[in-house]
């Protein structure tokens, strides 16, 4: 006789669907999140955002920034590069209640919105994307830090001079990485 099985959930689905379905308690915050329709965290980075490619800054998205957030930072660097870790972006000011960067940021000083865009270690303004030497595989880690005041910097601040004025002012951080070789 030939055995049916009975329906249900299997519990790796069970657990999926717990995770999914869980309430924070007591109102604790949810977890800070930075993802990109671009690539997924630890995959590769599609050379569209590469100096392979178009060289333009992926679209990012983020969910939950904690309470009191008044404005975002953004660091994307690359800690495999040969000489040390390489700044590749370098954003801050951004205001505290969006929730995401569109494709493509014009290498300006400053947005629309009025966040401030810092200097990479190109030396050039805005997203320099991975350009890392023939060989392995490099990271590149998209650092999302949220604030409780803006940083007050001109544009053109280097990533020390921005990780400086957050001091004591970080209230969450959330990551991203990337990976790309050549």
């Amino acid at each position: 006789m030939r055995r049916v099985p009975r329906p249900g959930l299997l519990p790796f689905q069970l657990g999926l669907l717990l995770s999914a379905l869980w309430v924070c308690p007591q109102g604790a915050a949810l977890a800070f999140t930075l993802t990109s329709p671009a690539f997924a965290n630890g995959a590769e980075i599609p050379a569209q955002h590469t100096c392979a490619g178009a060289d333009l800054s992926p679209a990012l998205h983020w969910s939950d920034p904690p309470a009191g957030t008044k404005s975002l930072a953004l660091i994307v660097d690359d800690p495999d590069a040969p000489v040390g870790t390489w700044v590749h972006w370098v954003l801050y000011d951004v205001p505290g209640g969006r929730t995401d960067l569109a494709p493509a940021i014009a290498a300006t000083e400053t947005l629309p919105d009025g966040a401030r865009q810092g200097l990479n270690d190109f030396r050039t303004i805005g997203y320099g994307g991975p350009c890392p030497p023939a060989g392995k595989p490099h990271r590149y880690v998209f650092k999302l830090y949220a604030l409780d005041a803006s940083t007050g910097l001109p544009p053109r601040a280097t990533k020390n001079e921005v990780l400086r004025a957050t001091a004591g002012h970080v209230l969450g951080q959330a990551e991203l990485m990337g990976r790309y070789r050549r």
